[in-house]
Order: C-alpha cells, then structure tokens, then sequence
C-alpha cells in the first residue's frame, strides 16, 4: 500500500483514457487509473488472445511491481527485456524485484544492464563503485531487535508514531465497509489509534471518525505536545482537482491538514497552504520544537519521483519548502521521513544500495555524515518503510511486507555505537590512508585495531555508554590519542587530526622520514610527496637553502639497474620540488645506487635494506 503514496495523483474519470494503441486501450485505461490488479487482468487477458509484446510485457510487469507481487514481476520483466531492449528503469525495476526474491546474483546481472544503459544515473555509479556491498551490509552488527506488534490486521498498516503520552497513531485499511480501492482492492484508508502500555502490549485500536473521510486518511505525525497533528488526505475534500480534457478526466492529488486537539477528541482540521492539485504532499513528521515540517513529494524541484522536503512553521505560517537535496535524495524515491528528537532522520529509499526494495535508512541532519543504512533485522528483501523512533521510550514502529502485507513491527534498540574514525593530517587536512587505529577502553586494554581506508577512514561498532579512546599512528606522523565520550545509541564521529612530524635541520642536512616508491617506479607517491612538502616548506622558511638530494637503493638487483633507478627517483624528487615554486638553482639531484650503503652488510636482514633504501637531502648553502 506505501506505493499509493508515491503515484503521482489519483485519478477520478468520467470517460476513456488514451491508449498506447487500440488492441490495449482498455487495460491502459485500468493501469492510468491505478486499477493494478483489474489492470493485470486485461493486459493477461490479451496475452491468452495472442497479443504479445514488449509493451503488454513491461505493462504487465509494472502492474505487479506496483502492488509488490514480486513472483510475477519477475516473470513478465524477464520477457519483456527478452523480447525487446527496454528504457533503462526497467532493468532497474527488474533487478529490485529479483532482490526482493533474495536473487541476488541474478539482480547484479539486471543491474548491469542498467547501468551499461544510464551510466550517469547515480544508482548506476553507485552500482558499479561497490558491486559487492551486500556482502559488508549483511555483516553489519545489528542495531535493533524487532517484534510483530499485534496492532497488524489482514489489510495494510503503516504509517504508525508513538507520542509522549502512550498513544500510537496509525493508518489502516481494515475497515471492510469501506470502499475498495482499485490499486490493490484493499478498502481505502482510515487513521487509527491505540495506547502503548509499558510492557510493550498495545490496546484495541480504534478510528479516529472525526478526521476520516470517505477517500484515503494518514498517517500523520504528532507535535511533541500532543495537540497538534499534521496528516494526510486527499484534495478532492477540498473540490481541488487537475482536469485533463485530453483524457476526460479528474487527477487528485494527496494534501497535507492540520488538526488541533481538544480534550480527547481532534478537531479544527484545515488544509495547509502549500497544498497544490498540480502534485502531492504526504507522509508528514514534525521536529521536536515543532518550527520544522519534513514531508515527501514529487513537486516540482525535486532530484527524483518523490523527494524529502522541509519547511519552516510558525503557528500557522509556512515558509517555502526546501529539498533536502542529494545528500538524502536520489533519482529514485525517497519518503516517509521521520525527524527524531536528536536530529536524525529516518527515510525510506528505493533507489541506494540496499537489501530488497525500499530500505530504511538514517541521516544526521547536524554532522551531514554519509547516509546509512539502517541495516537487518530492520531491513529485509522486502519493502520496510516507515520508521518512527520515540527516543524517550526507547522504542521504534515501522512497517514491512516481508509476511506478504504491510504489517507493523516493535524496533527495540540494541545499546551500541558505530563510532567513525576519519583520519586526516592536521597541517594540510587531506585524508590519510593506512593509519593503524587502536581502540582502548577505559581499562586500558586494546579493544580492536584496523587501518583507515582509502577514504582516511574506519567504523568501529562499540558498545555504547562507554568512554573510549582511538591510539592512531602512521609513519611520518606523530601519534595521536582520541577520545570519545560515552555516547549513547547511535552514531558518532570521531576526528583524528595526526601532526605531521617536522624534518630535522643540521648543519649538513634536512632529515625527513622515508620517502617511499613503489616497487621499480620513480614517480613520487601521496606518501613521498607529503614528505617533500614538508623539504618545501623548509626552503621556503630559508630562502637562502640550497639542497642536494641524494637517492640510493639496497643491494638487490645488479649495479647498473639499481644506479638508473636511483637516477630516476632523484629526478622525479628535483622535478616535484620545483613544481611546487622553489627556484631551480636551488635543487639538484643524482643517483648513487647501491654505491654508497648506511649500513655494510654481506648478508643483509630486510631491515638493513630497507635503512640502505633511503633519500639522503644535504644542504649545499644554508
């Protein structure tokens, strides 16, 4: 049912749609009117008459995903992409629904042609720069543990808070004497409401009938008050609709109300006035201050088919409504945002790299960190969507079809914290790769160790209330002691800015810490030319210096090889000093090969090739 929240409008005809051609008008007509299941039908029932093609296919195909019947996408996708080469979304819609059916394998082929077809479509890099994150995202230690809460009906139910005062709001579609919605013939949506009782039990749920109506209703959010709601109905209550002469029809969209409460019962609904029949807002969550109003749409300005957006209250003001933009917004479709009291926010996603159709996913609106991926058990191959975390009681519900029907389920907190470490040098603040990070605990023992990646960073899963500090260390920087305080259930950063370690000036040379190539290469690398910097910014303090740089290598490999390749390294380090402005009278170079050994050895240990393996930076004139 979440997939009605994210169609473009609802659509009330007084006579035929237009047709793709005339032999499939009539299941056209069904499908532009969201009937999937009629819709089905009729597309199936030109399949048995004999007409088949790529179109009928794909229509078929997305009439089954659009009511998440996965075995049948699956089926009618595969012939669509093998009677004719399809847009790119198809590929896309067809690898959703095979992870959906735990085919991986058979997902990251479909992705793969997706991505061959739209190369700068954002899913599609982020497809091919980590093809195997399944493999890292099922790893993930846990962040909660889940229980199906007895809320759930035989219909759909999502969209479900937990306020201050014990009391869930959510939306249903169980009451059988409503009027069946053609999308999935299911009864149109009512909001309901229960109390949460201390031991995790729920009362009977009951409808709120002064904010329902005869088309859908909710979910809504609630301010932390609890006298004001924000939910969702449709514009036909207000006689606002898109008439569409062409097709002879009525298209609705879904409007945003606003409702007060007094004593036990909600009254006073009116519709806010960034409502607009041109397209819909819906899935509203308040902050904690109740001045931000986040909510998902697909009005015009958004990077994909529904976007998250917020916008500023103040009583009943409004601002104009920003997007949150690409850090949390994609091509695809992001909704159902929920805003926590400490600033994070919690959406559902179809289109990042996740483990079955929509996933549910974290942002931190105060840090701006990457987004994250909420994980298992939360997340599933199915659709999980609609997550609200009430901090206080330490208790989230969200919804998923993994049992065949949108359902609610309890998110109880499992106390941890992924702490990451991004390791940076703390003159120049580029990233630093390779560090070796300990963590300690507040006994002082080693807890775990791991390098930063090539990112300059690493994620530890600690436990959380805990003091710990990070011992990191790498070669040509001093070491580093970070602390994190004890921290809640979460995520936090941690900032490990290493000192480079400053050359040491004689009165006969520049000593700075080995400059590394790599192996039979003279071009300078990141880690030799931090190093060399470090000689510039020397030079540049004396502008008098003059330098003679001297390479030589270990004895291993034959004297000639090892004199040109020191030859080459000493000039690769002339070249690269003078690219970084110092005069060329003032640098010189040669290779001396193995001519020249720090230490004599006959048989020599891998540590005394390595001391004999060095640049040598004399100074001329001082």
């Amino acid at each position: 049912m979440k997939k009605l929240y994210i169609t473009l409008s609802f659509v009330i005809a007084s006579g035929l749609l237009s047709a793709q051609n005339s032999k499939t008008k009539d299941a056209d007509k069904l499908f532009d009117r969201f009937e999937y299941v009629d819709a089905a039908s009729a597309y199936l029932k030109l399949i048995e008459n004999g007409q088949t093609d790529s179109y009928i296919y794909k229509q078929l195909a997305d009439s089954y995903y659009n009511v998440f019947n996965t075995k049948e996408a699956i089926k009618w996708y595969a012939k669509a992409v093998e009677e004719k080469p399809q847009e790119a979304e198809i590929y896309y819609k067809y690898a959703q629904m095979l992870k959906a059916e735990g085919n991986y394998d058979e997902a990251t082929k479909q992705m793969q042609q997706f991505a061959a077809i739209a190369p700068k479509d954002k899913r599609a890099i982020a497809f091919k720069g980590d093809p195997d994150y399944l493999t890292a995202l099922k790893a993930k230690k846990p962040l909660f543990t889940i229980n199906n809460s007895t809320l759930s009906s035989d219909k759909s139910d999502f969209g479900a808070v937990i306020t201050n005062d014990n009391t869930i709001y959510f939306t249903s579609a169980r009451n059988e004497a409503r009027k069946k919605s053609g999308w999935n013939e299911e009864p149109y949506l009512d909001l309901y409401k229960a109390t949460y009782n201390e031991d995790g039990s729920t009362s009977e749920a009951t409808s709120i009938d002064k904010l329902n109506t005869k088309w859908h209703d909710g979910p809504a959010t609630i301010t932390a008050d609890g006298n004001t709601m924000y939910y969702v109905s449709e514009s036909f209550n207000e006689n606002k609709f898109e008439k569409v002469k062409a097709k002879n029809s009525k298209f609705g969209t879904m409007y945003l109300y606003k409702a007060t409460k007094e004593g036990d019962s909600w009254s006073n609904s009116k519709p806010l006035p960034l409502n607009n029949p041109a397209y819909s807002l819906r899935n509203p969550s308040i902050s904690k201050d109740g001045k931000t109003l986040f909510f998902s749409s697909d009005m015009p300005g958004g990077l994909g088919g529904e976007d998250i957006w917020k916008v500023s209250v103040n009583g009943d003001k409004y601002g104009t409504p920003e997007n949150l933009g690409e850090k949390v917004n994609t091509e695809g479709d992001e909704s159902f945002p929920f805003i926590a009291d400490d600033n994070i926010l919690y959406f559902a996603s179809n289109a990042r790299q996740g483990l079955g159709g929509f996933d549910i996913y974290t942002f931190d609106l105060e840090k701006e960190a990457a987004v994250v991926n909420i994980g298992q058990p939360v997340n599933s191959e199915k659709d999980d969507f609609s997550f609200n975390y009430n901090i206080d009681k330490k208790v989230a519900l969200f919804s998923s079809n993994r049992d065949g029907v949108d359902n609610l389920f309890f998110a109880y907190p499992i106390c941890g914290v992924n702490a990451l470490v991004t390791v940076k040098n703390n003159t120049s603040k580029k990233i630093i790769e390779g560090a070796t990070i300990q963590v300690i605990d507040n006994a002082n023992a080693i807890v775990t160790k791991a390098e930063s990646n090539d990112n300059g960073q690493k994620t530890f899963e600690l436990n959380c209330d805990k003091v710990y500090s990070f011992k990191v260390s790498k070669e040509g920087f001093e070491d580093g002691i970070f602390t994190m305080p004890a921290s809640p259930n979460g995520s936090t950063l941690v900032a490990a800015n290493l000192e480079p370690i400053k050359p040491i000036i004689t009165e006969k040379e520049v000593i700075l810490q080995p400059i590394f190539f790599e192996y039979d290469k003279s071009n300078i690398t990141a880690q030799g030319a931090e190093e060399l910097d470090k000689l510039v910014a020397v030079m540049n303090e004396h502008p008098n210096m003059v330098i003679f740089a001297k390479s030589h290598t270990d004895s291993r490999g034959k004297d000639k090889y090892n004199l040109d390749l020191s030859e080459r390294r000493a000039q690769s380090t002339v070249q690269y000093i003078i690219s970084k402005g110092i005069d060329k009278d003032r640098i010189s170079g040669q290779g001396f090969g193995e001519s020249e050994p720090k230490i004599q050895c006959n048989k020599c240990t891998d540590e005394e090739h390595a001391q004999n393996r060095r640049s040598e930076f004399l100074i001329v004139k001082k």
